[in-house]
């Protein structure tokens, strides 16, 4: 019998009750409706009325009647009904008299809330559960209750064996699992089956199988292993994986079947049936498509950050603190001087003071030629802006130009970055910055004035000003180095990302739309549940979310605890929980299990009946403790 993937609990409250229901149970499934205390009201016995009454709530609650033993009812069910229909509970077993009335109650009641067979709707069981396979990934018992729930709400009543369902359940599974299996596998052509097989076997000299090559990733970052991932991506497109059309498969689907690839090992999938074993490829390596990208990006943003930033901010720091001797002794040179002008009188009507005289006055404290030097010094040393500021780690950065001139021409070639409108100048500008990585030529400033914007700060006297340089020259790993910066910023905000990538892509790429959207929809929907048109779940919705908030308005008035001071929510500060009645009683009786001994006096109470050890000289001490476990081994 196909139950054995269900809980004991479920099979337990299948078309029973379970324990005691609550007073929301009650309201939600016992409360009789206008319909229904018409009908009751027509009844001429108290207990058919009573009767009646329980077996309505019981089969909108259970999905079922219970016409056997109709009243084997929780108590609370029977007082509910009976408060209802205005008799008294005692009158219950009358009930059961005449066995047939509860038959025709049954019906009755079928016909009054418009109940269906199992066997009439069926189909339309096996469609909701087809489509919560197809577009989740709920297993076998979420499937059950998910069918009961929607059963309920359909008005179909539940079968009388819960083998029925259960086989139900696991024939549509399997059918769908299947269906996926085939269309993934006859969408694959025959050339990438081959190399997707190929991916399970080991190659000769090597100890993993391709598979397991392929989604290894990296552990560390630098330009050779920034390298070797992008061969790892241009690797893995070449399968042809990605080229395959998959967009009638959901993408939870998909990414089921790429964490099964992604953790088994080469024998398990060897092992699969042949159009599984395709599918599950085809999924795993879509799936090594996109992590692929993302871990070469990945490399990318831990080399700028930590290799290249890093390292030259701390190089520039330590060259600073190299030249703080230098920086020192010209401010004091400066500072001696000025002290000669603010000491000097100033001019009055009876005496002037000519610039030569100063300048002899600080001739004697500081000779022009050392002071002229300290300037210069001063001026070298001292940013004269905030960027400015940057320009002693940039400049180190611009001495890693080899590092980024091994991989930024092949970055491009291998990924395809994107960029929204606000990153489109940042991605022109990484172009022109591989393009001249590649080249040997050399570059005048005019080769690059579209990007001048982006040249900013100390960027522009490093790309444009390098001393090494004839005059109009641009230095080639200053732009590039720039370029990298800029990519790497966008990067972060999106502004660029990576087609094809997870966490580096553009999010918005996710959505469905037009014609993929319309494909997907109707089963969306039903797995779902939402109708076509959104306008009645959204009033629903929109009804709840304006009852929660009258509710909580209403409660504002004389609630306390909540204030608005200055247009702003202020929610008082929860205090401490108060110590729980019988938490003084349980903290005695632990207190009274605790030895009422320290430590201390236990270990010289052994010592005192066993002896203590001939080196033992006092309580405390490494080399007490040393001499103590050495002569109780030797004992």
């Amino acid at each position: 019998m196909p139950v054995d993937f269900l809980s004991e609990e479920q099979v337990a409250r299948y078309r029973r009750f379970r324990g005691e229901v609550t007073v929301a149970e009650l309201e939600q499934f016992f409360r009789l409706d206008a319909k229904a205390l018409a009908v009751v009201s027509g009844k001429r016995r108290p207990a058919t009325k009573l009767g009646w009454a329980v077996q309505w709530g019981t089969v909108r609650m259970l999905g079922t009647f219970l016409a056997d033993t109709p009243l084997e009812v929780p108590a609370e069910v029977i007082g509910f009904a009976a408060e209802q229909v205005g008799v008294e509970r005692e009158c219950a077993p009358e009930y059961l008299t005449r066995p047939k009335t509860a038959y025709e109650h049954s019906w009755e009641i079928r016909d009054l809330l418009g109940l269906s067979e199992f066997s009439d709707r069926e189909q339309e069981v096996r469609a909701f559960v087809a489509a919560r396979v197809w577009a989740t990934t709920e297993g076998p018992r979420a499937l059950f209750d998910r069918a009961v729930v929607h059963m309920l709400e359909a008005g179909i009543l539940l079968p009388a064996g819960i083998t029925t369902l259960t086989r139900l359940i696991s024939e549509v599974r399997r059918a769908e699992n299947w269906r996926l299996y085939g269309l993934l596998a006859d969408r694959t052509p025959m050339e990438t089956t081959a190399a997707l097989r190929e991916l399970l076997l080991v190659p000769a000299g090597m100890r993993v199988s391709e598979l397991e090559r392929l989604r290894t990733a990296p552990v560390k970052a630098s330009s050779r292993v920034l390298v070797k991932e992008l061969g790892r991506v241009s690797e893995i497109a070449e399968l042809g994986a990605g080229k395959v059309e998959v967009d009638l498969v959901p993408p939870v689907k998909l990414a089921a079947l790429a964490r099964h690839g992604m953790a088994s090992k080469a024998p398990t999938l060897r092992d699969l049936e042949d159009r599984r074993q395709t599918a599950t490829l085809l999924a795993t390596v879509r799936h090594l498509e996109t992590s692929s990208i993302d871990d070469a990006l990945d490399v990318l943003d831990l080399l700028v950050t930590s290799n290249l930033l890093a390292r030259a901010e701390r190089e520039g720091k330590a060259e600073q603190l190299r030249t703080l001797p230098k920086l020192r002794s010209a401010a004091r040179q400066v500072a001696s001087a000025m002290e000669v002008v603010m000491g000097t009188p100033q001019a009055t009507e009876d005496r002037l003071v000519s610039l030569a005289e100063v300048w002899n006055a600080i001739e004697e404290v500081v000779p022009r030629e050392k002071l002229a030097a300290a300037v210069e010094t001063i001026a070298a040393f001292i940013p004269q802006t905030d960027d400015d500021a940057a320009a002693a780690w940039r400049a180190e950065l611009v001495k890693r130009y080899r590092t980024v001139q091994h991989f930024i021409e092949l970055l491009l070639e291998v990924i395809d970055f994107r960029a929204v409108e606000a990153g489109q100048q940042v991605l022109a500008m990484v172009r022109t910055a591989a393009a001249m990585a590649k080249a040997r030529r050399k570059y005048a400033r005019g080769d690059v004035a579209a990007h001048e914007e982006l040249i900013t700060g100390s960027w522009r006297p490093l790309v444009f000003a390098n001393p090494d340089l004839p005059a109009g020259q641009v230095d080639k790993a200053a732009f590039v180095l720039c370029a990298v910066m800029h990519l790497h910023q966008a990067l972060r905000r999106r502004d660029v990302f990576a087609a094809g990538a997870d966490r580096w892509s553009d999010p918005r790429a996710r959505l469905l739309e037009g014609p993929r959207w319309e494909a997907a929809r109707p089963r969306v929907l039903a797995s779902l549940e939402l109708e076509t048109e959104p306008a009645g779940h959204l009033a629903e919705l929109a009804s709840a979310l304006e009852g929660a908030y009258t509710r909580v308005l209403d409660g504002l008035g004389g609630n306390t605890a909540v204030q608005f001071v200055g247009g702003r929510l202020q929610i008082e500060k929860l205090g401490p929980v108060a110590e729980p009645p019988l938490m003084k009683e349980f903290r005695v009786l632990v207190d009274g299990m605790l030895p009422r001994l320290d430590f201390p006096e236990l270990l010289l109470e052994v010592f005192d009946r066993t002896g203590l050890p001939a080196d033992f000289t006092h309580i405390s001490g490494a080399d007490s403790r040393w001499r103590t476990s050495r002569s109780a081994c030797a004992a």
